[in-house]
């Protein structure tokens, strides 16, 4: 079975461009960067002439020279084929093991634009601190590849609920949502919400679980992606990092939406040495930063503090494995029993934030710690020039004080809200507590059930057309 990956339309622009640069896919290990290279290529009618450098790792001498005859006579002993042929895409794949070859990616630019030439590896990060010389900046594309989207494991597992949740509009007035879904539709997308907290978005645990539906088939995969990373930390990592390593790796998971403090992780080792491990796993994808921002204004990168973020992990099926969270577990959960519920929607919801953004994969959140009036708001996104704070709770019901808050703060007209309930816009009115005594405070509060977070851009276009 293939299944079919949004990101297939990004590499149809990109091949369709006149002089494209080399492509290189980044993201986690296992994320299908390879299997969506190989469906692009076989949906396009191309010839994919496909090159897995861990099995050649002489090749980094070769692409060591820089010299691009020499390069390309080698490649095509080894493909046994022309790499210059029309109608074909040249595929470096796990470029990571032979680390000359993204320097060299500069010259098939300059020197050979008519080979459209796409590279993919993990833990690139990893692999580039052992090394000196400077990536090609500017010759070079990125596309950042994450874990499947809810939307993605629906047209693998009940393609037919796809059509309600794309389907939801406003009426004319904006002021309202123009259908009602039918009860027994929501009551399927969560529970098949629930199913995708368990399988998560890897494409192999997804694939397990659409042939079979077998929870421990998906179990045997995630342990199988678990064992390796752990076997990439050993190859990659520098020895000494390792023991640590580890230990953040599995820690994240257990403080998904809390802000970081390094003496949690490991009260042994100083703070420099954890946070040292947190960049490099969240520069190779496998964890995320979400920094807090003041969010007065677009950028919200402008206004971040570094020193203050929270971590949510690579994806949420691997997460829950890690903690133990079998599928009986999550498929019988109602509201508050589990310690870590909260912190699964967040993931939820940020692990696809993250999918949304076309620029650098960087989420935010905004913060005030004060004695007697603290406030902390999950999300805080930019759409166009506006920016809108995410507020999210992983059952019916919660209250809105950070978000009154913020937007008593930073005078927000629209916030989101993502719960389990039904899609609903509402118009809030409240008094709160600011810094002059009590304030009204009116927004529009569009609220969303989890599973339609990927409909949020389209849904806030349609609200500000109003």
């Amino acid at each position: 079975m293939m299944m079919k990956r949004c990101k297939e339309g990004y590499l149809e622009q990109w091949l369709q461009k006149k002089r494209q640069k080399p492509l290189i896919l980044r993201g986690a290990r296992q994320t299908g960067k390879s299997t969506l290279v190989r469906m692009f290529a076989s949906n396009q009618g191309l010839k994919l002439n496909e090159i897995n450098l861990e099995r050649h790792l002489y090749l980094n001498d070769i692409f060591k020279t820089l010299d691009m005859d020499i390069i390309l006579r080698e490649l095509e002993g080894v493909i046994g084929a022309n790499p210059e042929q029309n109608d074909a895409i040249l595929f470096l794949d796990e470029i990571q093991a032979t680390p000359h070859a993204l320097q060299a990616l500069r010259y098939f630019y300059e020197e050979k634009p008519l080979i459209p030439v796409i590279a993919a590896g993990s833990l690139l990060e990893f692999t580039l601190s052992d090394h000196t010389f400077s990536m090609p900046v500017g010759r070079v594309e990125y596309l950042h590849i994450f874990p499947m989207t809810f939307k993605e494991f629906l047209m693998a597992i009940s393609p037919d609920l796809l059509q309600y949740i794309e389907g939801i509009q406003m009426d004319q007035s904006f002021d309202a949502f123009a259908t009602s879904l039918p009860e027994s539709v929501h009551n399927r997308l969560v529970k098949k919400q629930r199913e995708y907290f368990f399988t998560g978005g890897m494409p192999e645990a997804i694939l397990a679980y659409s042939d079979t539906g077998s929870a421990l088939d998906v179990t045997d995969v995630h342990r199988s992606i678990l064992d390796t990373y752990l076997d990439d930390f050993a190859k990659y990592g520098k020895q000494i990092e390792l023991p640590l390593m580890q230990r953040v790796f599995r820690f994240i998971p257990r403080m998904l939406g809390k802000k970081v403090k390094y003496s949690n992780i490991d009260p042994q080792r100083r703070a420099r040495e954890i946070r040292n491990v947190i960049d490099l796993l969240s520069n190779a994808r496998i964890c995320h930063k979400v920094y807090h921002t003041h969010a007065n204004g677009v950028p919200l990168l402008a206004e971040i503090n570094e020193s203050i973020y929270k971590l949510i992990f690579m994806d949420i099926g691997i997460a829950n494995h890690i903690c133990g969270n079998d599928w009986r577990t999550l498929h019988s959960f109602m509201e508050h029993e589990l310690v870590n519920e909260g912190g699964l929607a967040e993931q939820f919801i940020g692990q696809h934030l993250l999918i949304l953004k076309h620029d650098a994969p960087v989420l935010c959140y905004w913060l005030r710690e004060k004695k007697s009036a603290n406030a902390e708001v999950d999300y805080v996104i930019s759409h166009g020039n506006s920016v809108f704070p995410v507020e999210v709770k992983s059952g019916k019901s919660g209250t809105l004080k950070s978000l009154q808050q913020f937007v008593l703060n930073k005078n927000t007209p629209l916030a989101v809200r993502f719960d389990l309930n039904p899609p609903s816009i509402q118009e809030i009115s409240h008094i709160t507590a600011g810094a002059d005594g009590n304030q009204r405070v009116d927004f529009t509060l569009l609220s969303l059930p989890l599973y339609m977070v990927e409909e949020l851009p389209r849904l806030i276009d349609l609200k500000r057309q109003k």
